[in-house]
């Protein structure tokens, strides 16, 4: 059996559980691709989700993290057309399937998309899962026109600073809520206009959509800032279904699935320079576990935190 090495975890928990280790090397089947990774980007709440752990209810330890990736495919198996081996590639893992903090990592063909090359590995890597984010939430679900009314909520976090370019280059005014220390790098994205979250009660019936790139609650504040018949979208749980209907708003909630026409449409739109990915830290993957656990500090800068697995 061939092997590698990867950022384990045995037993589900937090950071504290991750190891570095020899792990067998993953062999493409029917319909999937081996890439090898150069660059894995990292989600901080991804220790928490249930499909890091489960799949089908049952147990999937011991587990890979990491599901954003950059690499070369170097490995088609059985039924795969559109890739060959030696392509630069980057896409997103599916979250109930080991992920790409390893040496190498099997996907469907349809998770990888030829990468942005006018960036890094790890820049590309960074991009993967917030700009699909952005582009499902944005396009796809809250169906934004040109000249509407935007609110990201959080507009300097990884999905937030993504949703907020997104948002300017789709023709959309756009308002951002982001911390004092973060507001000229906001601004820097694009925003008309970066207010603090503490200023949401003054901000009624203005938006046609709101994104919710904040944790997990979605305040009644952010359900009050649509218009009537608007579309508020998060990301990490359900919404309040009594409020989206007191308010008469759409609220929606979804997890982003890789669509390899989107990574393809994102890459060109990096390449163009509508969209850039910002990285706050870089760990090689021996540290990876070091690299789950900064996510308990507030970083000097805004970004992804990226695990450079090959140079």
């Amino acid at each position: 059996m061939e092997t590698m090495m990867a950022l384990r975890a045995h037993t589900q928990g937090g950071p504290e559980v991750l190891v570095y280790e020899s792990a067998p090397r993953p062999t493409p089947g029917s319909g999937e691709v081996l890439v090898a990774v150069h660059a894995a980007a990292i989600t901080f709440d991804e220790l928490t989700w249930p499909e890091t752990w489960t799949c089908g209810g049952a147990d999937r330890t011991p587990v890979i993290p990491s599901h954003e990736f950059s690499g070369v495919v170097v490995e088609v198996g059985e039924g795969v057309t559109g890739l060959s081996a030696g392509d630069e590639v980057y896409g997103l893992a599916p979250f109930d399937r080991d992920g790409a903090a390893a040496e190498y990592v099997s996907v469907p063909p349809t998770s990888v998309a030829a990468r942005p090359r006018t960036v890094s590995h790890v820049v590309a890597a960074a991009a993967a899962l917030p700009a699909l984010t952005a582009w499902e939430a944005l396009v796809e679900r809250a169906a934004v026109k040109p000249g509407q009314r935007v609110l990201v909520h959080g507009g300097a976090g990884g999905v937030g600073s993504f949703a907020t370019q997104l948002a300017v280059a789709l023709g959309t005014r756009v308002t951002c809520t982001a911390h004092a220390p973060d507001a000229a790098y906001v601004a820097a994205l694009g925003a008309e206009r970066v207010i603090d979250a503490e200023s949401l009660d003054a901000e009624k019936g203005v938006f046609d959509a709101v994104i919710n790139a904040v944790g997990q609650d979605t305040p009644e504040s952010l359900f009050a800032a649509l218009q009537p018949g608007g579309h508020l979208i998060t990301l990490q749980e359900p919404p309040s279904k009594e409020l989206a209907d007191k308010y008469g708003v759409t609220a929606l909630f979804f997890v982003v699935t890789a669509d390899q026409d989107c990574l393809i449409h994102l890459a060109a739109m990096i390449d163009t320079g509508k969209l850039k990915a910002n990285v706050a830290a870089t760990f090689p993957l021996a540290e990876g576990r070091a690299a789950y656990e900064s996510g308990a500090v507030r970083r000097a800068h805004p970004g992804k935190t990226v695990l450079v697995v090959r140079d």
